[in-house]
Parts: structure tokens; C-alpha cells; sequence
């Protein structure tokens, strides 16, 4: 797998319609939002969870793209998996580990001993192995030092800030019915009506914004390679096309702006490079309900730094 030798940062825009784009549990499952602006909020997490699930649909679990952090998944399985495939014993249980002999000068072939593996080898040989099959350890990274299994921890060369709404967001309340009951205790008590009520919280319409940043320098460390890239770029474009649920209303990527730099450092600032990319409302007076409601703009990019822009 090739390498990646330059830096890329990246401009997420995405939208819901009539729908809860990241609910919060600490709050009814309410839409999250700033409770000081009153911008909407769409959590990395939440970001994550649809480019993993997308890979996992592509994929189907395939060696070097199955998902570490998937529904009902045991982790410290997963971990003890990855011991027996390299044939390794867990060390956590008191076992020990045979590591490749080391050199010594001044010995023959025949005197050298094999050493045995301190916990650093071993942990070291599981992490590097986990990376090479979950596609999102080797690109989120991940901390995988349980207990039961240790596999280290990994720092993924992926990161990803939140989603926010340019503009706020009022949470809409609708009052549901269903024509049904659970059981014939509640139909009892309703008086043969078997209504039931119910609640649903909408954002009638938000243009949400998110920032992420690829470096090559943990991508090594990873294996995180080109190929895992353009997979990347895939899933944040069309993530939201396999992600339906009525609960969450219609959601698209509208565009996803990628700053490539020519030097694995990088040629400017991020923070400049994201202050090129200007959204603004066509029409103050009326609230959006559309991407088309706003204009975007990208602006003249320092030297050294190409724009791609994908989606759309």
C-alpha cells in the first residue's frame, strides 16, 4: 500500500432536513445544539459511526477493512483474535511469548538464544496487527490497552472536529400517534381507543460545517495508505446515502472541500486555508431551507496548496 507524503485538510459541508441529525441522550435525545449561540451540533463520534458503517457495507468485514468499533462487537475478543493469529500468547494471563533471537557479537550461530519477549514486544506486534486489519484503527486510531488483552493504543492520522450549523437551529416538537398498543392491560385502560402518543423533535432545516486534518506522519505509523484515503473520501461523500432513518429526515453531503498540500508538512496554516471557504445567506430576511438558500465561495489559496472539491 502507498504511502501518503502530503498533508490534506478538509472542508465537510452536510444538511439535514425535518430531521434530528445527532440526537443527545442527556437531553431527551433533543437535537444537539450551543446553548449560548443556538447552533446546531453534529458530534465527531456521530461522523465517525457513518464513515464505519459505510466501509462495513462496501467491505462487508473483509481482512484489512473489517471495523473494530461496531454493534455488539467484544472488544477484548477482537484482541484475543489478534494474539492467535500471530500466534502469540496473552501476557495479561501470566503466559509468556517467544520474541526473534537477538544478535550477539562474538558468538557462533549455535550459542545464540532466543530471548523472551518482554510485554512492549508483544503489545507492539498486536497493535501493528490490529492496524493492519480494522480499517478504522488505522485511521481514527484507537485505545485498545484493555486488561484482558492488551493491544496498546494508536493514534489515527484521521481527525475530525464537530459539525455546526451556520446558522441557528430551532428544535421543532411534533405530537405522533400510533394506532396501536402494546398490551391489552393499556387497551383496557384507554377505553377500547388504542391510540398511543408520542413525541418527535426536528431541525427544520441546517446547514452544518465540520473541519478534518490528515497527517502523513501518523499515517506511517498506522499503515494508513493512499488507497485508505480515496476510501475515506467515498464514505464522507456518499455516507449519508446508506445512513436512513425517518428519524433523522433527509441528510446529504453538499460538498467536501479537500486542501492537498505538496509537502508532507504542509504549505500553510489550516486555519487560513479554512477561512477561504465563504458561506453566506442569499436572502437575510427569510430563514434557509435549502443548500440553495446559501452561496459558496473559495477564495485564492496560498502557493503550494491544491483544492479539490468533491461531492455535490
Amino acid at each position: 500500500m502507498s504511502e501518503i507524503k502530503n498533508r490534506y485538510d478538509f472542508v465537510l459541508l452536510f444538511d439535514v432536513k425535518d430531521g434530528n441529525p445527532n440526537g443527545d441522550p442527556d437531553a431527551g435525545n433533543l437535537p444537539r445544539f450551543d446553548p449560548e449561540t443556538g447552533h446546531g451540533l453534529v458530534t465527531d463520534v456521530c461522523l465517525k459511526r457513518k464513515v464505519r458503517n459505510y466501509v462495513q457495507l462496501v467491505h462487508s468485514n473483509a481482512d484489512g477493512y473489517d471495523i473494530y468499533v461496531k454493534e455488539r462487537a467484544v472488544l477484548s475478543a477482537l484482541h484475543a483474535e489478534a494474539y492467535t493469529r500471530l500466534g502469540l500468547k496473552n501476557q495479561a494471563s501470566g503466559d509468556e511469548a517467544s520474541a526473534e533471537p537477538v544478535k550477539a557479537e562474538g558468538k557462533s550461530k549455535a550459542e545464540k538464544k532466543p530471548r523472551k519477549a518482554t510485554e512492549g514486544d508483544v503489545v507492539r506486534k498486536v497493535r501493528d496487527e490490529m492496524c493492519r486489519r480494522y480499517f478504522d484503527v488505522r485511521t481514527f486510531g484507537a485505545v485498545m490497552a484493555l486488561r484482558e488483552a492488551n493491544a496498546g493504543q494508536v493514534r489515527g492520522p484521521v481527525q475530525l472536529t464537530f459539525g455546526r450549523s451556520l446558522d441557528p437551529v430551532v428544535a421543532a416538537e411534533h405530537t405522533i400517534t400510533r394506532m396501536a398498543v402494546a398490551t391489552q392491560k393499556e387497551a383496557d385502560n384507554q377505553g377500547g381507543d388504542n391510540r398511543t402518543m408520542g413525541r418527535k423533535t426536528t431541525v427544520p432545516y441546517g446547514l452544518y460545517r465540520a473541519h478534518g486534518f490528515v497527517s502523513p506522519a501518523l499515517a506511517r505509523q498506522t499503515a494508513f495508505g493512499e488507497a485508505d484515503l480515496e476510501l475515506l473520501w467515498k464514505a464522507l461523500v456518499e455516507m449519508f446515502d446508506h445512513d436512513r432513518s425517518a428519524a433523522r429526515g433527509l441528510m446529504a453531503t453538499r460538498r467536501l472541500l479537500v486542501f492537498r498540500h505538496a509537502s508532507e508538512l504542509g504549505n500553510a496554516p489550516a486555519h487560513k486555508l479554512f477561512d477561504t471557504v465563504g458561506l453566506r445567506r442569499k436572502d437575510e430576511a427569510t430563514p434557509p431551507r435549502d443548500f440553495s438558500d446559501y452561496a459558496l465561495s473559495v477564495s485564492s489559496v496560498p502557493p503550494g496548496v491544491e483544492v479539490v472539491e468533491l461531492g455535490g
